[in-house]
């Protein structure tokens, strides 16, 4: 069973566009995923222009790989160290800890990801 960061069952990131290490719309990866996909977030604008100025477009579609590019409001899987560098430079996006996967939490302490959580847990 999938587990998030609450060892409760994983629940779906977004399919529109699909997420994910998988591209199942859950943000679950597994040892060969170095960038570790695990992060459930909701893109805002102030971190897609960010990540774009780190050298990460995900604004613009790339339609060989059926990429639309991310707007804001979209839900997406963000690597664990993307998400981390974007919170130390005040950029970091809202987190959906009910779709975070747990191996979030053994990169970044739980108190943190509630910090920016979307819910209540």
């Amino acid at each position: 069973m999938l587990l998030n960061v609450f060892g409760e069952p994983l629940l779906e990131c977004g399919c529109k566009p699909i997420t994910g290490w998988y591209l199942d719309g859950y943000c679950r990866t597994d040892p060969s995923d170095l960038g570790n996909h695990s992060v459930c977030c909701i893109m805002t604008e102030n971190f897609l222009s960010y990540t774009y100025s780190q050298g990460n477009n995900l604004i613009d579609p790339i339609p060989f790989l059926d990429f639309p590019g991310l707007k804001p409001g979209d839900h997406w899987c963000l690597c664990s160290s993307r998400w981390d560098q974007a919170r130390r430079d005040g950029m970091a996006p809202p987190v959906m800890l009910e779709s975070t996967d747990c191996s979030a939490a053994r990169a970044i302490p739980l108190a943190i990801l509630k910090l920016f959580s979307t819910q209540n847990h």
